[in-house]
């Protein structure tokens, strides 16, 4: 994950990039080092994008609950 650090991957970019890992997973003929690095990358992705997922999640439940404050006024 040289080309940009977590902080600047949006979740299209860390889901694209973890499905290109899964894909050279599932083809196989990697050394196990390969592998395992690769296992790692994908950890990582995953994580950025349960990191956004959660965030989208926080702001939908935010909205909501501002929608439910206003209709009770």
């Amino acid at each position: 994950m040289s080309e940009a650090t977590s902080e600047e991957l949006g979740y299209e970019q860390a889901r694209d990039r973890l499905v290109e890992v899964v894909r050279e997973l599932e083809a196989g003929g990697l050394s196990l080092e390969q592998s395992l690095a690769l296992w790692e990358k994908g950890e990582k992705l995953a994580k950025i994008c349960e990191r956004h997922l959660e965030g989208a999640r926080e702001r939908i439940e935010a909205a909501l609950a501002s929608v439910e404050d206003d209709s009770e006024q």
